[in-house]
C-alpha cells in the first residue's frame, strides 16, 4: 500500500506493508524520519523553509518550521525516540537556476537541517541540491528509504538493514 504525499502534507504511519511516497521533488524537501526501533516512519513534502506567522493547518505543512515539530512529534506518539530516530532529506534542488538569489532549494535544505540539529536528530543521509526533481520512497516495515533523480534509477539512501548509504 502506497501512501502519496504531496506538497504541504504530512504521513506519519506504523503500518507494516505500507510505504510512503513523495514525487516530484524539486525545490522541496522531502523530510523522511525512521524508527526501526519503534516501526515507525514519517515524510513531509516541505516547500518553503519559514512560515510567515500565523498560518490554519491546513497550510501549515508546507513551511519546515511547522511540518518538522508535527512530524517529529506524530513519530514519537507511534512510540518513536530521539535517540532512535534518522533523518534523510531529498530535493533541494535549484529549479529555476539562481532565481536572483533566491535559492529556494538550498534554503529549504538549510532550514531542515538546523531544524533537525536544533532537536537533535541524527540526519543520516541526503540527495539535495542539483537541478533535477527527485522522488522519494520510505518503507514503514524496513525503515529503507530510497531515492530516484528525474530519468535515473531507483537508489538506497538508509537500507532495511540500518545501515546509511551514500547516494
Amino acid at each position: 500500500m502506497q501512501t502519496m504525499v504531496r506538497m504541504g502534507e504530512i504521513a506519519i504511519s506504523n503500518t507494516p506493508g505500507e510505504v510512503l511516497v513523495s514525487l516530484g521533488l524539486g525545490s522541496c524537501i522531502g523530510l523522511a524520519l525512521v524508527d526501526r526501533r519503534a516501526g515507525a516512519a514519517a515524510l513531509a513534502h516541505i516547500v518553503l523553509p519559514e512560515s510567515p506567522g500565523r498560518l490554519d493547518t491546513e497550510t501549515a505543512h508546507k513551511f519546515a518550521d511547522h511540518a518538522v515539530p508535527a512530524l517529529l512529534d506524530g513519530l514519537y506518539e507511534l512510540g518513536g525516540s530521539r535517540l532512535f530516530t534518522r533523518a534523510v532529506l531529498v530535493g533541494g534542488a535549484a529549479m529555476f537556476g539562481d532565481a536572483g538569489g533566491m535559492d529556494v532549494g538550498t534554503r529549504n535544505a538549510v532550514a531542515v537541517r538546523e531544524l533537525m540539529a536544533g532537536r537533535r536528530v541524527h540526519v543520516a543521509a541526503e540527495a539535495v541540491g542539483g537541478t533535477r526533481g527527485r522522488t522519494i520512497r520510505v518503507d514503514v516495515a524496513s525503515g529503507g528509504v530510497t531515492v530516484r533523480e528525474a530519468g535515473g534509477t531507483e537508489q538506497a539512501l538508509l537500507d532495511p538493514a540500518g545501515a546509511e548509504v551514500a547516494p
